[in-house]
């Protein structure tokens, strides 16, 4: 009898990734491919995806049951009542302040959505610029709904910043008599069934016809996953983008911090607008590791950078009109990098200091995912600023959305 295999595939800020395991849990495939036509444009999510699909070996596709997705948390788009893109996405760092008095309207003591970078912030510009007769949906649930060709449901993660109340089970009161609450999605548990997939997408690429969809989880939530977090550990995600995590007893409603609900756990968050993104808008992926070998950690730079991957940020500090600050910058390239991992982790202590202040404690041990967490340099200068022990996790953030697939129910 063959084996069968359960998939995770991730969409990140420069490309998708898939891992396929068995049931004894090891990863028997990996592959990535970056977008063709940029993060922000829907079809580069779909051009990639199939990428990934057609490379998948033929006895992974005939025998893959179950498959779920993970996505960037806060990427927002409109689509037709059909599933048809009407332009680009409004990304997880970008704000939207042209309807903010609306979202305080609409939000009376729920602070985490009052801010421009909230999902509701986006659906209001979007309905503003397409009328009500449209899809809003996040990355993943639009990506999932692809492969079942329906996109009626949405995970409840990925709808956090968009209004849904885990505790509630609901949107908020005041979403109901407006006109585009029917825009919404119907909103699913994470790791439970949706579907089967669709019949010409299953044929097209050889896939399982009776392969199954799972409601799926947030980037950083598949990290999570993988990186099996205990109960005094912190997870610091290293992606484009810096999030910080850890587990906590109760709910907290606070701006710039989400609350999600994870494998039965509470988990409190937040994602800054800094993160290796900065670090790609000047150097090569070997061009860093070339110039880390030359960084003593040990040592600190004279620098005081705020190394933002644009204008605005979200956590540790919640103010869409913050500058970066990424000089001067010296003559020596190795230097310019040192000072931008302590700029980039003291943007990480600020994280787990406010985490801090809402929950009580530090992390006794900071579990790290993602692509900057294989740098040993950086690693050193984190642990010498955050002074919490640092350890590196080798697994994969669509490693933890495969691990959701076969935890489903």
């Amino acid at each position: 009898m063959p084996d069968i295999f359960f998939g995770g595939l991730d969409f990140g800020t420069s490309g998708a990734r898939i891992s396929i395991i068995n049931f004894q849990k090891e990863l028997i495939h990996f592959d990535s491919v970056s977008y063709q036509y940029g993060f922000k444009n829907p079809n580069s999510w779909i051009n990639t995806c199939e990428k990934l699909l057609k490379n998948l070996p033929i006895e992974v596709k005939s025998n893959l049951e179950r498959l779920a997705i993970s996505g960037t948390s806060g990427t927002l788009t409109a689509f037709t009542l059909k599933g048809e893109p009407l332009g680009e996405a409004i990304p997880y760092d970008q704000a939207c302040n042209e309807h903010i008095h609306l979202v305080e309207s609409l939000t009376s003591g729920e602070d985490h959505l009052r801010t421009p970078y909230s999902s509701l912030a986006k659906a209001l510009n979007l309905i503003d610029k397409y009328g009500t007769n449209i899809l809003l949906r996040h990355q993943s649930d639009w990506i999932t709904g692809w492969f079942l060709k329906d996109w009626t449901h949405g995970e409840e993660g990925n709808n956090l910043k968009l209004g849904w109340d885990l505790t509630k089970e609901s949107w908020p009161k005041s979403y109901l008599n407006t006109s585009w609450q029917k825009c919404l999605p119907k909103i699913v548990e994470s790791g439970k069934i949706i579907g089967q997939v669709n019949s010409d997408l299953a044929k097209r690429f050889n896939l399982n016809k009776k392969l199954i969809l799972i409601s799926g989880t947030t980037d950083s939530n598949a990290s999570l996953i993988a990186a099996n977090l205990g109960k005094e550990d912190g997870l610091t995600v290293l992606g484009t983008t810096i999030v910080v995590k850890k587990i906590i007893n109760k709910p907290i409603k606070e701006q710039g911090i989400t609350t999600h609900r994870v494998s039965g756990e509470w988990i409190c968050g937040g994602a800054s607008n800094s993160g290796c993104g900065i670090l790609s808008k000047f150097y090569s992926d070997l061009e860093i590791k070339e110039l880390s070998r030359q960084i003593n950690p040990s040592k600190n730079t004279s620098f005081n950078l705020l190394p933002l991957n644009s204008k605005g940020e979200r956590f540790p500090t919640n103010n869409s009109n913050l500058e970066p600050i990424l000089g001067p910058r010296p003559v020596s390239d190795s230097l310019y990098l040192h000072a931008l991992f302590e700029g980039l982790a003291k943007i990480e202590l600020k994280g787990w200091e406010k985490l801090r202040e809402l929950t009580g404690s530090f992390p006794k041990t900071i579990i790290t995912i993602g692509g900057g967490s294989k740098n040993p340099q950086w690693r050193k200068i984190r642990e010498k600023i955050i002074n919490i022990p640092i350890v590196s996790c080798n697994k994969t953030t669509s490693f933890g959305t495969a691990l959701l697939a076969i935890n489903s129910n």
